[in-house]
């Protein structure tokens, strides 16, 4: 598909914020993702496309370098086709927060594509682009995928360079791949991935580590797979909770070994996920003043947006840092003890992406609690630095819902394999 025919497909999608109509980005024509056309999320650097996070506070920053995921795309073949809509400085989960306006949903049409990766996302939904980049604090890959119904992927922190995506909260985001197969996904991986010494967060590992679509394993037979018990209480629509015991069933049905397991302080992961991200965001937006580049963020920015920032404000204050920030990194702690324990004797945990389905585009929903509770199977993930990816479960109500697939550290393989061998079936 060439940029006019993206271009007029995308009119009432709104998955795209810039295409490069210009040609001024250009990859070597070579390499493993040849052939592939892509799309970016807008909060990932590429040199001479407009970078704005989807914010007005960045409405003309156009980007005088490449990140290093952009610079290994481009040496691989990769074709970019352009910058992606998303929630406004990825604050959201839904792809409503867009200065730009927001994204609609490919595969549920009037629903909302989930977020904060909803351009992304609903570009691939839609057969825009073969593959796409987003960025995944808490769910920001995973939730959009299982929402439109493809496979969305959040490596091991640490796994992909950071350098040149521009920071919700650091210790938490992680670019990863989104596409409609997993063996695509896994081939957008292994050409992003690898050691960057621009970024400090970056892991050295052996080169035996990479190479995932060229191991993938198909086979479900004699792997163990964790479900919790908590997971079905929170589950509130029944049609998902239908799905994933379906999904669940056939992977039984295949020759994987169920193991049920615990996970006590699950409903605590939302609370703790948060409390790192006003205090961590809080921090990101200081450069945003107006006097370098761009707008006073605060000036411009969206309710979703000023509520973390003022959040995170008033949490860092030195008064309240004690009561509010060291309980949340002690709850943190808890929370990865917990899923590693789960982890230990079985090779990955398998469950529900979201709890319910996408809403509607534009329902005003006025309890922001109500919005993050999409993200309360997702966010443990983030808060313990793991990997794991969403892969098509099934639909309800007429509407695609993923499979959530939880690795070990470093377990990025596992993942990916558990992935494809359900996509088999």
């Amino acid at each position: 598909m060439d940029l006019n025919e993206i271009k007029k497909a995308d009119e009432k999608i709104n998955s795209f914020i810039a295409l490069d109509r210009e040609g001024v980005i250009k990859s070597s024509g070579a390499g493993g993702l040849a052939g592939l056309t892509l799309a970016v999320k807008s909060n990932i650097c590429v040199e001479g496309m407009l970078t704005s996070a989807a914010s007005k506070t960045l409405e003309n920053y156009v980007s005088p370098y490449d990140a290093t995921v952009v610079e290994r795309i481009k040496k691989a073949g990769g074709r970019i086709a352009g910058m992606a809509n998303m929630d406004e400085f990825a604050c959201g989960a839904s792809g409503e927060t867009s200065f730009y306006g927001p994204t609609d949903n490919p595969s549920a049409r009037g629903r909302i594509p989930g977020g904060s990766s909803s351009g992304s996302t609903a570009a691939v939904a839609a057969g825009l682009v073969d593959a796409a980049l987003g960025s995944d604090t808490g769910g920001s890959i995973r939730n959009p995928a299982s929402h439109c119904g493809v496979v969305g992927f959040k490596p091991t922190y640490g796994v992909v360079s950071r350098y040149g995506l521009i920071d919700m909260a650091m210790s938490l985001d992680q670019i990863g791949p989104i596409a409609r197969d997993v063996k695509t996904a896994a081939v957008l991986l292994e050409n992003i991935a690898g050691h960057d010494p621009k970024d400090g967060t970056s892991l050295k590992l052996e080169p035996s580590f990479y190479g995932f679509s060229k191991k993938l394993n198909p086979w479900l037979k004699g792997r163990r797979l964790g479900y919790a018990k908590e997971f079905d209480s929170l589950i509130s629509d029944q049609g998902i909770k239908k799905a994933i015991r379906a999904a669940v069933d056939k992977m039984s049905s295949a020759g994987a070994e169920i193991v049920e397991v615990t996970l006590p302080n699950l409903e605590m992961a939302l609370p703790t996920y948060y409390l790192n991200v006003y205090v961590e965001f809080f921090s990101a937006t200081r450069k945003y003043d107006g006097r370098r580049y761009g707008h006073k963020i605060e000036d411009v920015c969206g309710e979703e947006v000023l509520r973390r920032i003022l959040l995170g404000n008033y949490i860092s204050q030195k008064e309240y840092s004690g009561k509010y920030y060291r309980k949340a990194l002690q709850a943190r702690s808890v929370i990865r003890k917990e899923l590693l324990d789960a982890l230990d004797g079985v090779d990955v945990l398998v469950g529900p992406t979201v709890p319910k389905l996408p809403h509607k585009v534009g329902t005003r929903i006025d309890d922001p609690m109500v919005m993050y509770a999409y993200d309360i199977f997702t966010t443990p993930v983030n808060l313990a630095g793991l990997p794991a990816g969403s892969v098509p479960a099934g639909k309800a109500d007429g509407i695609p819902t993923g499979l959530q697939v939880i690795g070990k550290p470093l377990g990025d393989q596992d993942v990916l394999d558990v992935m494809h061998a359900f996509e088999q079936l």
